[in-house]
């Protein structure tokens, strides 16, 4: 089983979890995740994980954070009111490679896009340290699916297919594709505005967005940003979204009611994941290993959280323990 390395500000790993919410950073180069306290906006924990961890997901339902690792097709579970990692998940059988995660609303199933197989895998979050366990389900999807995202319907599932520049849509009770929506070059992250029902493709190869409406399952812009858009995020107010311009090294901010480009912040290197939480925007960079916390009102620069090596941060990184 996989043990935390340290736990700093703690005389003890068995000491309760200090106050919510936490950032789960999967470092790709230190092979390791960065939990940092929000509150206080330091590290509290540096986990050891599996090699080169990229895909995130915190389930605050479950008050578990699950890890991807794609070269070593496997999922670590973080328990978040410990901050250690209770194991690992098996993420199916002949080299599978997770990627994208997410989790069911009620915490019951772990979605992963597997990268090396075309496949969406849907895991038992109780199969921990049992790497015979079979998937409860592998549907099959186009080439390269990288985000997925689960409906709050707890049905429909959202796979970007990198390399079909397509969205696939599949109903998990059915375990099957029930339709295919065509996207910009090379989808990769994927965002919900559940509020207006709209889904939002990244396309890091023709360096927009493709919008659709989820109550018509019709196509309903493209907006352009910057040079290969990774992650986005939509603030509470649900004014403004926030997309992280990887090679661009900057972040486009877009007014989600009018789809209008409002700005352009700089000063970034190579960002990758970004999450909203409260009034605050979080930005991950890779190059200058750290996290980024912005006003999400302003885009202003609050803080500069040091990371591990190459933070990446790809998906929902933020949770909050359940009350």
């Amino acid at each position: 089983m996989l043990l935390a390395a340290s736990l700093a500000g703690a005389a003890s790993m068995g000491l309760p979890a200090v106050a919510a919410p936490f950032a789960y950073i999967t470092n790709q180069g230190s092979h390791d995740v960065s939990v940092v306290d929000l509150a206080s906006r330091r590290v509290i924990a540096t986990l050891k994980v599996d090699k080169s961890p990229a895909g995130v997901v915190a389930a605050s339902a479950t008050a578990r954070a699950y890890v991807g690792h794609p070269e070593a097709g496997t999922v670590s579970v973080i328990d978040m009111r410990s901050q250690r990692v209770l194991g690992r998940l098996a993420a199916g059988t002949a080299g599978g490679g997770p990627m994208g995660l997410d989790v069911t609303p009620d915490g019951r199933r772990v979605l992963a896009a597997d990268w090396s197989r075309n496949r969406l895998l849907v895991l038992d979050p109780e199969a921990i340290d049992r790497p015979d366990a079979a998937p409860l389900r592998s549907i099959p999807t186009g080439r390269y699916p990288a985000g997925v995202l689960a409906h709050p319907d707890a049905r429909r599932v959202f796979v970007a297919e990198r390399d079909d520049d397509t969205v696939a849509v599949l109903d998990l009770d059915r375990g099957e594709v029930i339709a295919r929506w065509p996207t910009g070059a090379h989808p990769f992250a994927l965002m919900l505005d559940a509020a207006r029902e709209r889904l939002f493709v990244l396309n890091v190869y023709s360096d927009d967005l493709s919008v659709f409406d989820l109550k018509t399952s019709q196509p309903l812009a493209r907006v352009a940003v910057g040079k290969a858009p990774y992650g986005a995020a939509l603030t509470r107010d649900g004014r403004l979204i926030y997309v992280t311009n990887q090679r661009a090294d900057s972040v486009s901010v877009i007014d989600a009611e009018t789809l209008a480009p409002l700005r352009t912040l700089d000063g970034f290197a190579y960002p990758e994941g970004i999450a909203a939480h409260g009034d605050q925007v979080h930005v991950v960079n890779w190059m200058d290993d750290n996290l980024v916390v912005l006003d999400a009102s302003s885009g202003r620069v609050l803080s500069t959280v040091p990371t591990g090596s190459n933070s990446r941060g790809f998906g929902r990184f933020i949770g909050q323990l359940p009350d």
